[in-house]
């Protein structure tokens, strides 16, 4: 099959090569996926599971891309709900070779049925997107209607999910970023906007919950406009300031069969859209994960376009 793979942590997305592996065998509790559809996030190379195992023993060369939509091929032993010829999407295994390819082996827990009027290109935009999403404001950030959120990095292709799903579930939203990011942010329901660059941050006050998909300064910053009592959540890192009174979370998001089948049945029925920027083939995917300008909205790879 062909597959994309890394083999040098410090090269980045520059060394990226497009070559030919072996098709993966379904272990037990597996299947294989035939994939239409791979959704790339670049930090992922910066994560060691990319480059290491569970025992921290080098894997490269490994095949990155952890989001797909395909057709199960192959079931291995002892797999249930799932079957061979029937469409999903998904969250592959962090550790594993990854959705870059045209099969990938994933454990079957991961993936949700992807229903025939969902095409595998919003398919695979909506894993990492969608659950993230999902578990920051309701797991771990505990919204109730009536609440404000602050979302940090609103016009990304997760900042647009949190804060659709946020508007959605009854919360007044203020999104930030950069200035060329007003418009999008508003687009996708933020009722204000932080241009991070020019207006201040400070200006914000007492917001029930910040979700920060940025880190760094900015993180820092947001301690200070939550409500006593309130909640900071962050997908980028270990939160060092938490707000008087309230909790700071950072979490790792995992992949949960009935969460998917939230996230996709609001696509379906219009109540979410995915964020969808750069599209391209998995034969030009090495030359345009190579970007050159900033991009807003998820990368997919139409491995089967």
């Amino acid at each position: 099959m062909k597959a994309i793979v890394v083999t040098d942590q410090s090269a980045g997305t520059a060394g990226m090569t497009l070559v030919e592996r072996p098709q993966p065998p379904a272990a037990i509790n597996d299947v294989v996926v035939e994939v239409h559809a791979s959704g790339f996030v670049p930090t992922e190379l910066a994560w060691p599971s990319t480059w290491t195992d569970r025992r921290n023993r080098d894997r490269t060369p490994s095949i990155p891309g952890h989001e797909l939509a395909g057709v199960v091929t192959t079931l291995g032993y002892g797999t249930t709900g799932l079957s061979v010829g029937q469409r999903v999407f998904g969250l592959a295994d962090w550790h594993r070779d990854g959705t870059l390819a045209e099969y990938v082996a994933v454990e079957a827990r991961n993936l949700a049925p992807l229903p025939g009027d969902v095409d595998f290109t919003v398919g695979a935009s909506l894993p990492i997107s969608g659950l993230t999403a999902w578990q920051g404001l309701f797991e771990h950030g505990r919204l109730q209607a009536g609440q404000s959120v602050l979302v940090h990095g609103a016009a990304g292709a997760v900042g647009t999910m949190v804060t659709q799903l946020a508007r959605e579930f009854g919360a007044y939203v203020v999104g930030t970023g950069r200035a060329a990011d007003r418009q999008k942010a508003l687009d996708f329901g933020a009722q204000e906007f932080v241009d991070l660059d020019h207006d201040a941050l400070e200006d914000v006050h007492g917001v029930d919950l910040v979700f920060d998909l940025i880190g760094g300064d900015v993180q820092q910053r947001s301690a200070g406009v939550v409500r006593a009592g309130g909640t900071l959540v962050s997908v980028v890192g270990p939160t060092e300031t938490r707000p008087a009174d309230g909790r700071a979370v950072d979490f790792v998001v995992e992949s949960d069969r009935a969460q998917l089948g939230e996230v996709v049945q609001r696509v379906r029925d219009g109540r979410l859209r995915t964020n969808i920027g750069t599209v391209v083939t998995l034969d030009d995917a090495v030359a345009a994960l190579n970007p050159t300008e900033r991009r807003q909205g998820k990368t997919i790879i139409n491995v089967r376009p």
